[in-house]
């Protein structure tokens, strides 16, 4: 490959330490796509993970499985798409973010639990961010202007999950409809008091509900503002591109009429003008 086309080349988008394959590297998008759900699906497992870790010690080694699964998933993922790229370390060091999140998985699997080492929770509340924008990343190809009714069905589904959350990790909330109920109120910042975390995980738990739902919540609100918007602006346009075709249209025939009587005075001018050679102001003399 020349150098010319080399830099040619579309950069991959960076963000928050995360880049995907470049677009010219087929292999490992198809890869990285094949992955993709693994990968999310062990993210998703480290939520409720977190929260064992704070419950009894019957519940204790389910964590640890849950971190490590998660970590080897990740670093699969990492290894087979880097070896299908033209350059693979260069694609491990554009994924800082995912270098560190499984050293914090490996390490969140092997520290204390989180309820006997404060250092241990203070870790795995930072896995839990750094899982989160892991997952935020690879979902946003999912996410567009037009896709209200996906919004609000991730938004349902992200507020039934930490609903069920509440239900589970506290033992005030006595129904899935408290939790619900709770989860909406969180995540909307509203507060109203009536029904509140009690117990340290669910105060812990409320933190994430907050974050997730209340950006979950923003995207659907702007989802709608967007296409009210566009719709404003689309009969706008129809409104803008109707006057122009009518301007349009009377220029056009203003030119066809200038272009006929520019052709009849060059047809008149070419009958009256006289022939070469001959003075119109001398009399033609007799043979």
């Amino acid at each position: 490959m020349s150098a010319a086309s080399h830099h040619s080349q579309p950069k991959s988008t960076k963000r928050w330490g995360l880049a995907p394959p470049r677009p010219s590297e087929t292999r490992a998008l198809r890869v990285q796509s094949r992955w993709r759900v693994p990968v999310m699906l062990a993210l998703l497992a480290t939520v409720p993970a977190f929260y064992v870790d704070l419950l009894p010690a019957r519940w204790s080694g389910v964590d640890v499985a849950v971190y490590g699964m998660a970590a080897l998933v990740l670093a699969g993922a990492l290894l087979h798409v880097s070896l299908r790229s033209a350059h693979p370390w260069l694609h491990v060091f554009a994924n800082p973010t995912e270098l560190v999140l499984i050293v914090g998985l490996v390490l969140a699997a092997l520290l204390p639990p989180s309820h006997a080492s404060t250092e241990a929770l203070g870790l795995r509340l930072l896995v839990a961010f750094i899982s989160l924008a892991r997952m935020v990343w690879s979902v946003q190809h999912l996410i567009s202007r037009g896709s209200v009714t996906y919004l609000l069905l991730v938004a349902v589904v992200v507020l039934a999950g930490c609903g069920l959350g509440y239900w589970w990790i506290d033992p005030s909330i006595h129904s899935f409809g408290e939790g619900i109920w709770l989860a909406f109120t969180t995540a909307a910042t509203v507060g109203y008091g009536d029904v509140v975390p009690t117990t340290p995980a669910a105060k812990v738990f409320s933190v994430f509900v907050v974050l997730l739902g209340y950006g979950v919540l923003t995207l659907v609100t702007a989802a709608i503002a967007t296409r009210w918007v566009e719709t404003e602006e689309r009969r706008i346009e129809h409104d803008i591109l109707r006057d122009l075709h009518r301007e349009l249209g009377k220029v056009n025939g203003e030119l066809s009429q200038l272009r006929s009587e520019v052709a009849a005075l060059r047809q008149a001018s070419s009958l009256s003008t006289p022939p070469v050679g001959l003075d119109v102001d001398q009399p033609v003399k007799d043979q």
